[in-house]
Order: C-alpha cells, then structure tokens, then sequence
C-alpha cells in the first residue's frame, strides 16, 4: 500500500518564507508579508514577476503563470507531481502519515483546498465595447457573452478589464483585472486566489457536450478560438497543467488540443502536458510558428489549422 499524506496538513505546517530560502531564491519586500522578484520556475523575462504572499503561503509568476501553495511550488520547482512534492515535505518536517487507508484520487483532489466560493455580486457598469479590446480584436459581442469589459468604477479594479472567472459549475468565483495601459501588473487576480485549480471557461466548454476540447494559455487566446467558432476551448490562465486542472478537465473530455504559445517557454509546457494527459486520454499538438500566439491569428486560421487533416497527428 503506498504512502498516504495528509496535503491539509503538509500546507498548514511548511511555511513558504523558509522554503523559498531553501531554494536559494531572491525576493525583495514590496509590502507587508509580499516579496517579488524573478521567477525560478521558468526563470525567464521579468524582474518582478513572481510574487510571493508570505502571511496567506501562496505565490504567483505573472510570465509563466505558476502559482499556488507550496505543494505547487515543490512539485514545480523538482518536476514532479503534487503527492512526491508532499511526500518530500512530510518527510523534511516529519508530518505524521496518519490516515490508516489510501484515499481515492476524487479524496484527494478534495483535500487540496477549499472550493472557491461563489463572489455574491457582480461588478456594474462593465464596458465592453472599450477600444483595447477592438485593439485585440475581441468583437463586442464576444466580450459581453463572457462579461468582459472596462470598469471605471471603485475598488483594485478600477481602470483595468475586467475578466470573470467561473467554476466549473458555472458559479462566478473571481474577477481578474487586466492593464491597459501598461501599468503593472500586467494582470491582477484576488489576494490567495490559486490558479492552478481553476479552469478558465470550463463551465462553457463542459457544456458543449463534445468529448474533444482545444486547450490554450491565456483568456485572450480562448476569446480568440471562441469568436472562431470553437466553443470547446479552455484556458489555463498559464503555461502550466496542475493537477486539479487535470482531473477538472478529464471529468468532461477524453481528446485533447493543445495549442499553447509559439515560444521556447510554450514549446516545453506541450511536451510536459501531452507527456500529464497522455496516459488517460488523446493529445493532439499544434505547435505554431516561433513568437505566434492562438490570439494573433485570425478566425480563418484558427479554423484552418484546428482542421483534422491539416498534419498534426495525435499522440497516444
């Protein structure tokens, strides 16, 4: 019988301060418990990109989009998957393997955390005709079917896009506020708001009822493949495949796209997610053209080169 390890538990005691140093990685204080500086997941561009939440144990990169608990920050930073990264820390801090059976996979992915609880409200006076998102050419029309828009109003969002985020069953959980003007961060989420167990338009995509569904990095890559005509695509909000994302998208689809972005840091996340899916379902891979993001491309294309006989093969 393998192991069992309580990942509660491994997140309460394990502090994130002392495993960054453990880690030798370099931060500098931007504020009450937060550090930022370089990424060393991925550790490209970005001189301030990962940040670090000292007091809530959580972190995020804004380039590579990794972020989570400091189980993810294990498991990423040793490539492996969640339950090594929680044995390594049970074994560093002596958790005690308590549980006399081993859960089922549904178990625990439940113990992870908590599920993010519905927001209660919406934001009023969302514009979404603004002109950066002509700029990006999202049409009005696919902006108000997803609820994006400029916000003017009060609060951390106000003179950013705003972008709601769902469950997977539907419920509205968080908004992310994206710049327009360059301010950083480029993108910014809700204080403690992980990421890597949220699947951004998965509710609409399950919905479809397909068992094939396109998977891309970023929310303006999914804007992009839905205006085109495919309303089964997902995104990460990253270049990162966590484990709960997993299991929330196997749930749904059995055949899988992926279509991350034409560079070096999107090249090795499609090896490392067909490598993840491979063994439970279809990958097919698209691999664009160096620096060509899925949100650069017209609908034209999108279409042409999601066409099944257009050279990519799946991988089994």
């Amino acid at each position: 019988m393998q192991n069992w390890v309580d990942f509660t538990a491994i997140k309460r005691s394990v502090e994130l301060g002392p495993l960054l140093r453990q880690y030798q990685v370099k931060l500098r204080r931007s504020g009450r418990d937060q550090y930022r500086g370089c990424c060393p997941i991925h550790g490209g561009d970005g001189r301030e990109a990962f940040h670090a939440n000292l007091s809530q144990n959580v972190f995020h990169c804004f380039a590579c989009g990794a972020g989570g608990t400091v189980l993810d920050f294990v498991a990423a930073m040793d490539k492996c998957s969640l339950r090594e990264a929680a044995l390594k820390l049970a074994h560093q801090t002596k958790v005690a393997h308590s549980e006399p059976v081993t859960p089922s996979r549904s178990e625990r992915v439940t113990k992870k955390s908590k599920p993010l609880s519905p927001l209660g409200f919406t934001l009023r006076g969302v514009h979404s005709g603004h002109g950066y998102l002509t700029l990006r050419g999202i049409q009005t029309a696919t902006a108000e079917q997803f609820g994006i828009g400029f916000y003017a109003g009060p609060g951390i969002l106000s003179g950013r896009l705003v972008i709601p985020i769902h469950n997977e069953s539907g419920e509205l959980i968080a908004y992310c506020g994206r710049a327009v003007d360059g301010s950083q961060p480029r993108y910014r989420f809700p204080s403690g708001f992980a990421k890597s167990e949220v699947v951004f338009n998965l509710h609409r995509a399950a919905a479809t009822g397909q068992a094939a569904v396109v998977v891309v990095e970023g929310f303006f890559d999914c804007l992009q493949l839905h205006q085109a005509g495919v309303p089964a695509v997902v995104g990460l909000m990253g270049a990162a495949l966590y484990e709960a994302q997993q299991h929330a998208l196997l749930r749904h689809f059995h055949r899988f796209t992926l279509l991350l972005d034409g560079d070096p840091a999107g090249r090795r996340a499609t090896a490392t997610m067909a490598a993840q899916l491979r063994p439970h379902a279809v990958v097919r891979v698209i691999h664009l053209p160096e620096r060509v993001q899925p949100d650069q491309l017209t609908g034209a294309a999108i279409r042409e080169i999601l066409q099944p006989d257009c050279g990519h093969s799946p991988i089994r």
